[in-house]
Formats: structure tokens, sequence, C-alpha cells
């Protein structure tokens, strides 16, 4: 088995890294300190042609693999996890159902804008009632006057509120099947339509400079050519491409568990305690190796996953298990990364108090790891 990235692969990885570490390291703390959504970054990703990688050219994107959206993941969430998952949203979510379900006339419409990098998208389904139970939305569309008219609210939304949000995908229930079972279906909603407005950002634990809040949908009104796919087939398309999305998160926690690892050594070696370096004492030694050890596992897990979705083999219980381990492992570097700086790692001017606030999202976003386990479960046992 070879266990090398491509070349060309390598040679992206290579231009990512050498561009976040020009544009997007030096400033990231400062991003996060102002809660501010740094949109000429993603104008930036578009002119490299970044922002539609998993779209294919006729649609403005680049075509790549998932394992190469892997590894590009890696260089820009070690930058900065606000940056990195802002884009991710975008790059997976928020286009993918455009993607896989739309038109002609929608792609070339909506997602070959997305996927040139000149506005960013969003992907509306959890609710204030409504979470891992994605079935559970209250959101309504109903039928008009060759339309549709939907009401409702959506919560936790990534990207809907900036200067460059071109609009939102969003599921909402349809009616109900002759059995009482919800009909559900997916819309596009272009930012500005009347009817649709959006709440403040949340100030969040993490992930500071990514534009979080709240839409709200009142009699808001959209043609019938917004709708996405067929009505009634809503929830299987979300669920379609969530294995996807599953795997991108996952990369995320292997990008910060990266950033982690690379920040403890750096700082084991230089601090010095009783006349050496941190990195002599074994105690300190023993949390570098572990971080290291679980990294390299979690990069395998996430790039197994990536690669037989690549393949188009089945990868759903492999995306659970890559987004289950590499959250987790995530949050353990960064916290034994926290340990290692000692007082140094609780204030927020150093690097690793911004990546222990952002580990935590990795274990509830993309579907809960409690949710992940079922998943996991069912596929074992057979039952559940």
């Amino acid at each position: 088995m070879d266990f090398d990235l491509p070349e060309e692969t390598r040679a992206l990885q290579d231009m990512v890294r050498d561009f976040a570490a020009a544009e997007i390291t030096p400033y990231a703390a400062e991003w996060s300190e102002k809660e501010e959504f740094p949109a000429h970054i993603f104008t930036k990703l578009g002119e490299l042609g970044l922002m539609g990688m998993l779209v294919p050219e006729e649609y403005g994107g680049a075509g790549s693999d998932l394992v190469s959206y892997v590894a590009v993941m890696e260089e820009l969430g070690a930058a900065d996890q606000s940056v990195a998952s802002s884009w991710n949203a975008h790059s997976t979510i928020a286009t993918l159902p455009l993607l896989a379900y739309g038109t002609e006339e929608q792609k070339h419409r909506w997602l070959a804008p997305l996927a040139r990098g000149e506005a960013i998208g969003a992907f509306g389904l959890t609710e204030p009632e409504a979470g891992s139970d994605a079935s559970g939305i209250t959101t309504t569309a109903r039928r008009a006057d060759g339309g549709w008219v939907i009401n409702g609210a959506k919560t936790f939304i990534t990207n809907a509120g900036t200067d460059i949000s071109q609009g939102v995908t969003l599921l909402a229930v349809t009616g109900r099947n002759e059995d009482g079972r919800k009909r559900f279906a997916t819309f596009y909603v272009p930012t500005g339509t009347p009817g649709y407005t959006r709440g403040p950002k949340f100030r969040k634990l993490g992930w500071h400079a990514m534009d979080t809040r709240e839409l709200f949908f009142d009699d808001c009104r959209i043609p019938d050519d917004h709708l996405i796919g067929d009505e009634g087939g809503g929830l299987r398309q979300f669920l379609s491409v969530l294995d996807k999305g599953r795997i991108s998160v996952a990369a995320l926690g292997l990008s910060l568990a990266g950033a982690a690892l690379a920040l403890a050594v750096r700082h084991a070696t230089e601090r010095h305690q009783f006349g050496r370096p941190l990195a002599e004492f074994q105690a300190v030694a023993h949390k570098i190796a572990d971080i290291g050890t679980e990294l390299q596992a979690a990069r395998w897990m996430v790039y197994r996953a990536a690669w037989l979705a690549d393949q188009g083999r089945p990868h759903a219980t492999e995306a659970a298990m890559a987004k289950l381990y590499a959250s987790e492992a995530a949050n353990r570097a960064a916290s034994q990364a926290v340990q290692i700086h000692g007082g140094y790692g609780y204030v927020r001017e150093s690097p690793i108090s911004r990546f222990y606030a952002d580990a935590k999202i990795l274990e509830i976003g993309e579907g809960t790891n409690e949710i992940q386990r079922n998943v996991i479960a069912r596929a074992l046992t057979g039952k559940g």
C-alpha cells in the first residue's frame, strides 16, 4: 500500500501552507479578539481555486477529490480554525446539495458563484428545538401562487450574515404522508429575500471569527424554481451529503491536533525550568508522545475515510469513526498542550488558548459524538 499523497496534492498542500503562513496566521488572533469575519481571505481563497474544491470545473470549481480536500484542511485549520470551519461549511453542506440535486440552471445561477469564491454559502438545518433529531424540524414551506411560503427559524447557522453571503440552502417540512410521517424539501433562499431576516451574531466559546447566527422566515416567499431536488426527498438529500461533512469535520480535528502538537513542542523545547528545557522532563515528553501518537492515528482514519469516499465505496461508518476519534483526539491534544504551556497557555495572547477554545465544538458539530457512536454501533451490531 502507498500511503504517500499524490505529487499534485502535496504541491497543493505546500501552496496552501505558504498562503496560510502569509495571509492567515499573523492575523488570526486579531480576528478572534475582534470577532471579525475576514471576508477578504475567502475572496483570495476563491482566486486560488479553493472555494469550490469539490465542485466540477464546469460549475466553476476545481473538481478535486476528498483526499486533497483533507490535505488542504490540514493547513487551513492549523492556521485558524474559524477560517477553516467557515470554508468547510461553505465547501460541503452549503454547496454539495446544490451540486447533487440542483438543476443545471440552479447550478449555474447559485453554485457557480459560490465555487468561484464570489460569495460564501450557508446551510440551514438546526432549529431551536431540533438539532441531532433532524426530522424534528418545524420550519414549514407551503405551496402558494406558483411558489412557496416559508415560516420558521434556524439557529447556529454558519456564513449566513457576512458581507459576501449569497443565500442559504435550508430544509423545511412541506406536509405529511398518508402514514403521518413528515415530508421534507430543500430550498434555496437568496440573501435579501423579503421575509428572510438574520439575527445578531452569537458570541461563542470558540470560532470567534466565524459568522454564526439565527435566521428567521416570516411569510418568506420564493418562486417554485428555488426548490432543490424533489419535494418530499429533502431529508434523504441532506443525509446523503452528511458523510462528506463528517469527514471534513474530522479533518478540522486533525488540523487542530497538529497545531496543538507543534505549539506544545515549540514551548517545551524553548521554555526552561530547573535549568533545562521542559521537553527533558518525562512528564512533559510523555504528553507530547501521546499527542503525536493520537495525531497519527487520527490522520490515517480521516484519510482512509476520504479515500473510500473518492473510490465510491461505502464509507458512512468510517466517516463516523473518523469524526468521533479525530474530534476527541483534538480535544485531548489541546488540553495537554495547554497543560504543557502552564500559565502561558491560559492567557489569550497564547495561540494554544485559541485552539483550546475552538476544540470543544468539534465534538458537537456535524452530528454530536453521541450520534456518531450510535451510527457506529448500528453498523457493527445491526441493531438500533
